[in-house]
């Protein structure tokens, strides 16, 4: 597959597969491009409704006139630890970045998280994020409480009195089961509508099977994050951990967040 940024004309093909409603993975193959390439461009540039080839590709040489202005002289080519290659870890931070604005995550919020899970830290401080991103410490504080409110992200002072934004194992735990009670919430607020559309009316039993729909869903996350939870802590492979089965009482969760076992 050809290396490189994407030129115009490939820009325009994308728009024009994107119009035609052509997946992600087949734009790629017809351009002979990896589908993370077309994903990322996609995503950076307004989305798959709002994309436009002139308007993608000015942005994109923008974007790298300010690289080269802001940029020290050498930066690009700064050694980086355990002989990792730096411009192979740039586009895998791009490329997660992208996957986490696939599922709903902004983009501000999604270049913090995909930045502090590739650190061996797991940690940075609002200035070390602010100078790797090249954004504002603003920028970066709205992010991180965006993140700390779904759970992602934890604040924490080192020995300088710094505070910094940690990301570690069990934060992905307190992210499923703030998800657990997201959708428990919106069980509870279903449930209450079956009684003010009066039981057996079309709404109220579209209500009643939503209820149960997402009691359902919210009872499974919590439980499986719970099960699951070992696997964060134990060091086990993916590939070998995939059939795994943590035994266990089952949980509910309430939208106020308590949880208890059943039967």
């Amino acid at each position: 597959m050809p290396g490189g940024r994407l030129t115009q004309p490939e820009r325009q093909q994308i728009a024009l597969g994107l119009a035609d409603g052509l997946a992600y993975a087949e734009i790629a193959r017809r351009l002979e491009r990896p589908t993370s390439t077309i994903t990322r461009e996609v995503m950076r540039n307004g989305g798959p409704t709002a994309y436009r080839a002139d308007l993608a590709h000015r942005a994109t040489e923008r974007r790298a006139q300010r690289r080269r202005q802001t940029a020290p002289r050498g930066q690009e080519a700064s050694p980086q630890a355990h002989g990792r290659d730096a411009e192979a870890v740039r586009v895998y931070e791009d490329t997660f970045t992208t996957v986490l604005m696939q599922s709903g995550t902004p983009r501000m919020m999604a270049r913090v998280l995909a930045c502090l899970c590739t650190t061996d830290t797991g940690s940075l401080t609002a200035t070390e994020l602010a100078r790797h991103l090249q954004v504002s410490p603003s920028s970066v504080s709205k992010a991180v409480t965006y993140l700390e409110e779904q759970g992602l992200v934890r604040r924490e002072r080192d020995e300088r009195r710094r505070e910094r934004y940690v990301v570690d194992d069990d934060v992905w735990y307190q992210s499923m089961m703030a998800s657990a009670r997201g959708t428990a919430h919106v069980a509870e607020v279903a449930r209450q509508g079956v009684d003010i559309l009066v039981p057996g009316t079309p709404a109220a039993v579209r209500l009643e099977n939503i209820t149960r729909f997402l009691e359902f869903v919210s009872e499974s996350i919590a439980r499986a994050a719970d099960q699951a939870r070992e696997v964060l802590h134990s060091g086990v492979p993916a590939s070998d951990g995939e059939n795994l089965e943590f035994p266990g009482p089952e949980v509910r969760v309430s939208a106020t967040g308590r949880t208890r076992s059943g039967a």
